[in-house]
């Protein structure tokens, strides 16, 4: 077994899942990888299940009864990563939106670190193909998320990270039911607030080629209101 896991959440990802395994397994460094399926209609599991046959002591599944989320999805994967006492947790998208090269960087880089942030606003804006409205919500979602909460980060929103197995210990994942923009600051956050060390090391993300983006009205809304709640519990000690 790997020292290293790398999460990664599914939802009709036919299209990307073989390719990005493939790719993640092609690197130099040993990484164990778990898929978290949310029931794809399109046979996102099946493919998976298939590779396992290849890969049966470094490629694992769980699969969900429904579309539950993101949030949920790698708190499902967290908790099997401390349980199978894995050192270096990863957070990962299937789409190729994040480049599985800079997984060797991330480890490189949380050497003296709890919590690598792969940011898109550091070293310029560093993010290719997406709509100027959606680059302009996630890129001012940052700068209202570092004034509410005071965390110091530039890409709060991010979902390329890797994290310290104490981090995820520390943190009481049962009370972590956030989804979105919103469950990748609230992470962060938490992570931020019981002094873990962090740092966050420049990527370039590339909007998917195949497959549908799963953003929407709702989890802009509930990143809005999260960053308060962030604040207050801090305020009151309650994170």
């Amino acid at each position: 077994m790997s020292d290293s896991l790398v999460i990664i959440p599914t939802y009709k990802e036919k299209e990307n899942i073989k390719s990005i395994i493939v790719a993640i397994f092609a690197l130099n460094k040993d990484f164990d990888i778990l898929v978290i399926d949310d029931n794809s209609p399109d046979g996102t599991a099946a493919i998976v299940k298939e590779m396992m046959h290849s890969f049966s002591d470094r490629l694992f599944i769980l699969e969900r009864k429904g579309k539950l989320g993101l949030g949920t999805a790698y708190i499902e994967g967290f908790k099997y990563a401390i349980e199978h006492k894995y050192d270096f947790i990863f957070e990962m998208d299937a789409d190729f939106s994040h480049d599985p090269n800079e997984l060797n960087n991330f480890l490189r880089a949380i050497t003296d670190y709890d919590l690598i942030l792969g940011s898109r606003y550091i070293n310029g804006v560093r993010v290719l193909n997406w709509p100027m409205a959606r680059l302009l919500l996630s890129f001012f979602a940052s700068v209202y998320t570092r004034i509410i909460t005071g965390l110091p980060v530039r890409d709060a929103t991010g979902g390329f990270k890797c994290f310290r197995r104490k981090v995820l210990e520390a943190i009481d994942l049962n009370h972590v039911r956030s989804n979105g923009y919103s469950f990748q600051i609230e992470m962060t956050f938490k992570a931020y607030a019981k002094g873990f060390r962090i740092k966050e090391i420049p990527i370039v993300f590339i909007d998917r080629v195949k497959g549908k983006s799963k953003m929407s009205k709702k989890i802009v809304r509930e990143a809005v209101t999260m960053v308060w709640k962030l604040r207050l519990q801090k305020m009151f000690g309650k994170l």
